[in-house]
């Protein structure tokens, strides 16, 4: 895997999935939608720390400076 996911794009997907989770806790808790927030923020969270987006990948956009490998 080839990292595909900027540092302004990681900082991006962290702050998104830190709103979604308190959105979750605050206003959606034990809901469907709850549960869907709760997921997208694991999804970014994820994405944030491995530095690689399978959307991306298929989409072929790469938002990272270099071409390293993970």
């Amino acid at each position: 895997m080839k990292t595909n996911v900027g540092s302004l794009d990681r900082l991006i997907r962290v702050l998104l999935a830190s709103v979604l989770f308190y959105l979750e806790l605050l206003l959606y808790k034990g809901t469907g939608l709850g549960i869907g927030l709760i997921v997208a923020a694991g999804v970014l969270l994820l994405t944030a720390l491995v530095g690689f987006c399978g959307l991306y990948s298929l989409l072929g956009i790469r938002t990272s400076q270099t071409n390293e490998q993970l």
